[in-house]
């Protein structure tokens, strides 16, 4: 039996173990300890997945796109939603050599932050309140978008979508066990978020798969 990771694709064979983590082959996967990771990204067991048989492949995109009525559940963005809109369009300015574009949204994201007050909660409400849009991410948001993108036959999107739901997982992951990762380095990539805790970074991004020298220390 063989399971995937959900985060960065990572296989686990039952047939072949785990050798360089101590696993030996033939390890069932229900064998294996509860705190072992994927030896890739440093997904926990909860984020794999047994594979599936594959089916008879299937056209991704839609042939033809119809035109689709407007969406009537849009909302106004809140003041931080705006800054992490700006924050992240000046790190796509910054890729395309665009510094004066860059530092202008780099402004306009800092006005966004400071332009509502701060509400304090405690440490473990503020993780339990991160965790629901998370969930709601996972299970409501990036389904419901990947669906449009079909629709609209946008691969860039469907592309940028898929490295958000993996970056979520693992981050959906890592404060399920924000215990085991108080005393570890934290390291965020500036391309897809994908977050990794350790000392040192992969040397790719499991995710996005940019080098190590694209991710920052927090």
């Amino acid at each position: 039996m063989k399971y995937v990771c959900t985060v960065c694709g990572f296989i686990y064979d039952e047939a072949k173990g785990d050798p360089d983590s101590g696993i030996k082959a033939g390890t069932k996967w229900t064998e294996l300890p509860d705190d072992w990771k994927c030896p890739v990204c440093g997904a926990s067991k909860a984020e794999f997945e047994a594979e599936m048989p594959k089916e008879a492949s299937r056209p991704v995109l839609a042939e033809s796109v119809s035109e689709s009525e407007p969406a009537d559940d849009f909302k106004e963005l809140s003041m931080l939603e705006k800054s992490v809109l700006c924050s992240n369009l000046a790190k796509g300015c910054e890729k395309q050599y665009r510094a004066e574009e860059a530092e202008l949204f780099r402004q306009l994201a800092d006005y966004f932050c400071n332009a509502e007050p701060v509400v304090s909660i405690s440490q473990d409400d503020g993780f339990e309140k991160i965790l629901a849009l998370i969930n709601q991410n996972l299970e409501e948001n990036i389904p419901k978008a990947k669906d449009i993108a079909v629709e609209q036959g946008d691969r860039g999107a469907l592309r940028a979508l898929t490295w958000c739901g993996k970056a979520t997982t693992i981050l959906k992951s890592l404060l399920s066990r924000r215990d085991a990762a108080e005393e570890s380095g934290i390291w965020v990539c500036t391309i897809c978020g994908f977050v990794f805790v350790g000392e040192v970074p992969p040397a790719l991004c499991p995710v996005c798969k940019v080098p190590s020298w694209k991710m920052e220390a927090v």
